[in-house]
């Protein structure tokens, strides 16, 4: 033995380099893998039928019903279990209050029976949210004074999510960061017999600025203009705020936990599965998507490759699944 290995004495007896030698052994010992089930697929909805572009998201589309239900028959078949279904609303049916969020006959419900009609195998989430829906973009109903109003917000989602739910929805997955929304949502699906529908906690929603093409998707971006949510989404430099959250969200009855961005926020993720025993997800937004995609548009890199790694580091990380545009590819 050399002398710069003199002072390490389990050289040569432990090789590190034996356990990556070939491909078998190399999985055998992978501490962590990916499969389709580890997987949920969001969706943008439009009304009418087809598929329209969007420019921000290359790949992504608006679907109609129609498309959507062949998209829900492609999931089933890959054994993706579940799509996350986000709303493109007609400008003309938005207003200050959201009330289109209450339609039972409203887009959403419409797709969700969509996509249980094509693929009964396929879990729908459906997201509680007001964002979609008013003319100013926010997630609540505004006060006087042109902030979101926390308490009143919380009563419409109630109200929204009994809607989702009596529609077939089999997750509602309230993103709005509102105070005490959780609870009162459980509380509300419970009175209404609605108790085998699982509560996806968006629990950990950060203020960031990697949502851009989402809200371009969906058509937020316009009506909320220069404004923030700050108010209300976390302050991307805080992690033991996330973590109490998300312990404030299990005890109000949440069965899932949902951290969003995901690669930026890894140490989040890992906290969060290090301390609850509730599945927690991870949600790979729309800005990670663009990034990838167009860095591998442009050449700079293999999008297959990276990709699959940047799912399997949510897996590392302790995510039990990721929201991924990436997931019919990956």
């Amino acid at each position: 033995m050399s002398d710069a290995f003199s002072n390490l004495g389990a050289f040569p007896s432990t090789r590190m380099r034996r356990l990556r030698s070939g491909s078998s052994i190399r999985r055998m010992v992978a501490e962590s893998g990916l499969s389709a089930s580890d997987l949920i697929w969001p969706v943008f909805v439009k009304e009418g039928t087809g598929r329209e572009a969007i420019a921000s998201m290359p790949g992504v589309f608006r679907l109609g019903l129609d498309a959507l239900g062949e998209a829900a028959h492609r999931a089933q078949a890959l054994g993706i279990p579940a799509m996350a279904l986000f709303p493109a609303t007609a400008l003309e049916l938005k207003t200050a209050d959201g009330r289109e969020a209450l339609n039972a006959e409203g887009l959403i419900p419409r797709a969700i029976a969509a996509l249980k009609s094509a693929a009964p195998e396929v879990l729908a989430v459906a997201d509680a949210a007001l964002d979609p829906y008013t003319t100013h973009g926010q997630d609540g109903v505004l006060d006087s004074r042109g902030e979101v109003a926390n308490d009143e917000t919380v009563e419409i989602l109630v109200r929204q999510s009994l809607v989702l739910a009596a529609a077939g929805a089999d997750i509602v997955a309230p993103s709005d960061m509102m105070d005490g929304r959780v609870g009162a949502i459980r509380r509300g699906l419970e009175g209404a017999g609605f108790s085998r529908v699982k509560i996806m906690s968006y629990a950990a929603k950060y203020a960031s600025a990697f949502y851009g093409p989402f809200r371009d998707a969906v058509g937020s971006a316009a009506a909320l203009g220069g404004g923030g949510k700050r108010s209300y989404q976390m302050d991307p430099s805080n992690l033991r705020e996330a973590v109490r959250e998300m312990a404030l969200d299990l005890a109000e009855g949440a069965d899932m936990l949902l951290v969003k961005p995901g690669m930026p926020y890894l140490d989040v993720v890992r906290e969060a599965s290090r301390l609850f025993p509730a599945p927690v997800f991870a949600y790979q937004v729309s800005g990670e998507y663009a990034m990838l995609r167009f860095a591998a548009d442009a050449g700079c890199l293999d999008l297959r490759a990276c990709v699959l790694e940047s799912l399997l580091a949510f897996k590392r990380a302790g995510a039990r699944g990721v929201l991924t545009y990436f997931a019919p590819q990956a």
